[in-house]
């Protein structure tokens, strides 16, 4: 690795020719993996952060052999006879930014295991195979990678993961890697679940301040214990638009309930 020892801007690259290379960006104690192959184009050297205004660590780990080439001083002035190699590099970028993108997205969808399969299958574009059985995806992705990319603490992703491996949607293999079943998911199906007419307002209003259900204790001059406020937030996420309402309305021994 001497061809690296000092590189400055004027140096590309390194160019994943085969292998899988992830990189962490660590902001206080929440971490967001991204995951890099072959065609990726990386600068490990380049300063995560230029300004310090948002202290931002960044951790390049190795997941499996990796061959690389060294884009240096050397082949950037070879390169400018021939711009389509240039605009090959660009677009490798450009797919890399997209995909970065799209990994952003899914860690936004609610419902962890959604988000799982989402992500699964967004991978399975790139590196899967089909198979007998399914789509196998050959990563051996462990459970603290996933929260990593999808946004969720590890032990909610080995929750999920249980749930979609009872469905038979998603399973692991004994060498690592990974087994799709079914169809892709589609926009219907990963999106939010339609709320009841006449009850968005009001479900905006309970999810986004949920210490309004302690308003007796608040009259008193007691707040809510950070803990029970923490379960209604968990509860809340666990749940589908609409339904935290209705479960609240049946507690409270509602309309519904009246009938």
């Amino acid at each position: 690795m001497s061809r690296l020892a000092g590189a400055t801007a004027d140096h590309i690259g390194l160019l994943i020719i085969d292998g899988i290379l992830s990189r962490e960006l660590v902001v206080a104690d929440h971490v967001s993996a991204e995951l890099l192959g072959p065609g990726d184009l990386v600068r490990p050297w380049q300063p995560t952060s230029r300004t310090g205004l948002l202290p931002v660590d960044a951790v390049w780990t190795v997941l499996s052999p990796m061959t690389v080439a060294v884009l240096d001083r050397r082949f950037a002035a070879e390169m400018t006879r021939y711009p389509e190699i240039t605009a090959a590099l660009f677009d490798r970028l450009s797919e890399r930014s997209l995909r970065l993108a799209t990994t952003q997205a899914i860690s936004q969808l609610t419902r962890v295991d959604r988000r799982l399969k989402a992500l699964f299958w967004h991978l399975a574009e790139r590196w899967g195979r089909v198979s007998g059985d399914g789509v196998i995806v050959p990563l051996a992705l462990t459970h603290r990678i996933l929260g990593q990319l999808v946004g969720a603490r590890r032990p909610t992703v080995s929750t999920a993961l249980s749930e979609l491996a009872e469905r038979e949607e998603l399973t692991r293999r004994p060498d690592g890697s990974w087994l799709l079943r079914g169809d892709p998911p589609d926009a219907e199906s990963l999106a939010r679940k339609p709320v009841p007419g006449g009850q968005a307002a009001a479900r905006g209003q309970d999810l986004m301040r949920p210490a309004r259900r302690f308003e007796r204790g608040e009259a008193q001059g007691a707040a809510p214990e950070p803990e029970v406020v923490s379960a209604i937030d968990r509860l809340r996420d666990a749940l589908e638009p609409g339904e935290l309402r209705e479960l609240l309305d049946r507690r409270r021994g509602g309309p519904e309930d009246a009938v």
